[in-house]
């Protein structure tokens, strides 16, 4: 489960990571990925979800990334659509993401 993990944190920016895209990887099942998830109570949609909100909020916050606008931001961490990532952000930290930049 670490290695597959370790895969979905490295490919966290591309837009089409999916299930079939790791277990491809790791030459299993999608079937085998996604019970391994479900024994840690979550499907692997949502993982990939909360690691790529984590990775926005985390760069929103860092004067590193200052400089970049929220879109690119989205963008960097596998979001296509600019609303899609403001609500889900919304959803997780109760603040939209430009509360944090300030």
């Amino acid at each position: 489960m670490l290695a597959i993990k370790r895969t979905i944190a490295e490919s966290l920016g591309e837009p089409a990571l999916g299930v079939e895209h790791v277990a491809g990887r790791h030459g299993i099942s999608v079937r085998s990925v996604q019970r391994m998830f479900e024994r840690e109570g979550v499907t692997f949609t949502e993982y990939v979800l909360h690691r790529r909100l984590d990775r926005a909020f985390r760069m929103l916050g860092d004067p590193a990334h200052a400089r970049m606008h929220v879109i690119d931001i989205a963008l960097a961490c596998g979001f296509g659509d600019l609303s899609y990532f403001n609500g889900c952000f919304r959803r997780r930290f109760g603040e939209p993401p430009g509360y944090f930049r300030r």
